[in-house]
């Protein structure tokens, strides 16, 4: 396996080619800090883009949803798809409005989904979905029952034709503007978790493990 994905006229990025990146470990590092994911897709000369947690297993992501969901049925016939996370990173507040812009980390995948059908790899990509959202949640939480396993519908895509695109750094006025006297640069934005709120019916004595306390992105 090579250490990059190759380029493809889908791919290859038109404007701003220098933010554009093919490395398996930018691609990857990215997948694995997003929490979730859209889909686009279309039905019958429809555009949908729908919003979806996902996990990726080493060159396929596997995402999940009702059986009887329209866009988990759809794509389990084939259709073409195109699965994009992106990171925020900062706002990048320049001089003029025309300058402003945001330092983020992207992902594009484009392909087709296939079903996964095997009880067994259903729950491995089960697991791994949510482990992706806290990492060891699923050694913790109680696995999908057979019941549960049929109402759910488990897709994978393939790692295959895929791009990245990052935009880091300043913002980049025009040379007249460096002496218009507003503050330029940028501000940072991170994820970070807040206080617990427990559910109202939890046992009090039972104790968030380090699965929850130790959370970060």
């Amino acid at each position: 396996m090579t250490s990059s994905y190759a380029p493809t006229p889908r791919t290859t990025l038109k404007r701003l080619p220098k933010r554009g990146a093919f490395d398996r470990e930018t691609v990857h590092r990215i997948l694995d800090e997003g929490l979730f994911c859209h889909l686009g897709f279309a039905v019958e000369g429809q555009p949908y883009v729908l919003p979806t947690i996902y996990a990726r297993v080493e060159e396929t992501l596997f995402v999940h949803g009702s059986a009887a969901s329209r866009m988990m049925g759809s794509l389990a016939q084939g259709l073409p798809v195109c699965l994009t996370v992106t990171l925020l990173d900062g706002l990048v507040l320049a001089r003029s409005s025309f300058h402003h812009s945001m330092n983020y980390r992207s992902v594009v995948v484009l392909g087709k989904a296939q079903e996964v059908t095997g009880a067994e790899e259903k729950r491995r990509a089960l697991d791994a979905i949510v482990d992706h959202v806290a990492a060891g949640r699923s050694g913790e939480a109680r696995g999908p029952n057979d019941k549960e396993l049929l109402a759910t519908r488990v897709l994978s895509l393939p790692l295959e034709e895929v791009s990245a695109k990052v935009r880091t750094g300043p913002p980049l006025d025009d040379e007249e503007d460096y002496s218009w006297p507003v503050w330029a640069g940028v501000l940072p934005l991170r994820l970070v978790p807040q206080p617990l709120v427990p559910e109202p019916r939890l046992d009090p004595t039972i104790q968030p493990s380090p699965v929850v306390t130790g959370w970060k992105r």
